[in-house]
């Protein structure tokens, strides 16, 4: 029912900023909770951020918090990832995913995510 395509990743250096997009497809992206996790390689994809119907409605992980964000908006179809003061630690390739809710609640775990982009590469220089 929705298909998702992450865009604005690519080579920064460290310190820099990047903001990631989740475009999606489909009419019901309002009752989505959408979530952003990375994979580094040789590591396990992990948890990064989610929101749920409003954007006061958020989780981040402990290493991302204080430099990320995420945020939607449902006119454009459109989740995002803004990544401030980025370190070589951050490279990974960044995903993006949704889940219809009925209760708004974040999901922060990826099992529970029922649809995933391709990925977005970023890569982060000393």
């Amino acid at each position: 029912q929705v298909q998702l395509v992450e865009s604005g990743g690519g080579l920064v250096q460290a310190g820099g900023s990047l903001r990631l997009s989740c475009a999606a497809s489909g009419r019901t992206f309002g009752n989505y909770g959408m979530g952003w996790f990375r994979q580094a390689p040789g590591k396990e994809r992990e948890f990064v951020a989610a929101i749920g119907w409003s954007s006061g409605n958020t989780d981040y992980s402990n290493s991302v918090k204080g430099r990320f964000t995420i945020s939607r908006d449902n006119a454009k179809n459109t989740a995002y990832l803004q990544i401030n003061w980025l370190s070589p630690e951050d490279t990974a390739v960044y995903y993006c995913a949704a889940k219809v809710t009925v209760t708004g609640a974040v999901i922060s775990r990826a099992s529970d995510y029922s649809h995933w982009g391709q990925g977005t590469q970023v890569t982060v220089s000393s």
